[in-house]
């Protein structure tokens, strides 16, 4: 679906135009056109093919989706994959940008991503000194946009892995406290897959060769670098966090194994004791001299509970009960 169709000249918007229009505005050296889709499907990226003169290859990535976050170039063009992620409910939705740039043009195709970039336009429109920079500007301004939306997801994401955290020493049980940190396990590997891998595509846009159409803008592209480059330092943290969390909740559950192992070692040898005395008894051997002597019951019926006496009291001081 076609969201907008724009002109701009000199920085400043100059119309919003029809599909048919646009090949007359890219003949014009002083214009650059943007174009944004919507769930497009193969048809409307056919049109925008042609009307382009877009790369097949990068239009059949479009068009398949589900692409590893990157930046080709395609002689004097750039083609962007980038993934969005939003919080829905207690879920992580990705979805996928994917920007064409050209020296006069940029088409930017969202798939499966709920939040627009009406803003990023808007933005971009306000700030005309920065927009006759042409097409390398919208592309900083489109990444920034998304790059800059992972942040709220991250601290959402690292709240839940506090507040899990917490729970780990509140008795609650263990087995749900695992599973709750895989799921923060996974969801970190989701802004994982969105974030590494544009740390260094983006390092491309600045700095030494440079793509024609970002040439001028290694400030920005810098700036892009350097949060992506954070982004990507508070995620390996958050999973060096989880996985601790994880092995600390396993010793835990360990730790409780061992207490109650001890508790039954020690009611165990509290029953053996007069266990093994009253075995002895029961043999009915003919000659036991105590068989027939007045105090043998009485003293061995103190004799068990004198053993068993001492030994809890042992296993209590050891903390064993």
């Amino acid at each position: 679906m076609l969201v907008n169709c724009v002109v701009y000249q000199e920085g400043k918007k100059l119309a919003e135009i029809q599909q048919r229009e646009i090949k007359s505005y890219l003949s014009r050296p002083d214009c650059f056109v943007w174009v944004a889709l919507r769930d497009a499907d193969a048809a409307e990226l056919a049109l925008m093919q042609e009307e382009f003169d877009l790369h097949e290859l990068a239009v059949e990535d479009a068009r398949h989706g589900h692409q590893r976050p990157k930046i080709d170039e395609y002689g004097d063009s750039l083609f962007a994959v980038l993934h969005t992620v939003e919080v829905v409910g207690e879920e992580l939705k990705v979805g996928e940008m994917d920007i064409f740039v050209g020296r006069n043009y940029v088409l930017s195709a969202r798939q499966s991503a709920e939040r627009g970039f009406a803003d990023v336009r808007t933005r971009c429109e306000r700030e005309p000194e920065l927009l006759q920079h042409g097409s390398g500007y919208v592309l900083y301004a489109l990444m920034d946009a998304i790059v800059d939306r992972y942040a709220p997801v991250l601290d959402a994401v690292e709240a839940e892995l506090e507040a899990l955290e917490e729970q780990i020493f509140s008795g609650k049980s263990p087995r749900e406290n695992i599973e709750a940190l895989y799921y923060v396990k996974q969801k970190l590997m989701t802004l994982k897959h969105a974030v590494a891998p544009l740390v260094e595509a983006s390092g491309r846009l600045y700095g030494g060769r440079v793509p024609p159409v970002c040439a001028g803008l290694g400030d920005y592209f810098r700036d892009v670098y350097d949060h992506l480059f954070r982004l990507n330092q508070s995620i390996d943290t958050s999973r060096d966090t989880v996985t601790t969390a994880i092995q600390v909740n396993l010793a835990m559950i360990t730790i409780g194994e061992t207490e109650v192992t001890k508790r039954l070692a020690a009611y165990a040898a509290l029953v053996a004791v007069p266990t093994m005395i009253a075995g002895i008894y029961g043999m009915n051997f003919e000659h036991m001299p105590e068989l027939k002597w007045d105090y043998g019951y009485p003293l061995a019926v103190a004799l068990m509970t004198g053993i068993d006496v001492y030994l809890f009291y042992r296993f209590r001081k050891a903390g064993w009960l």
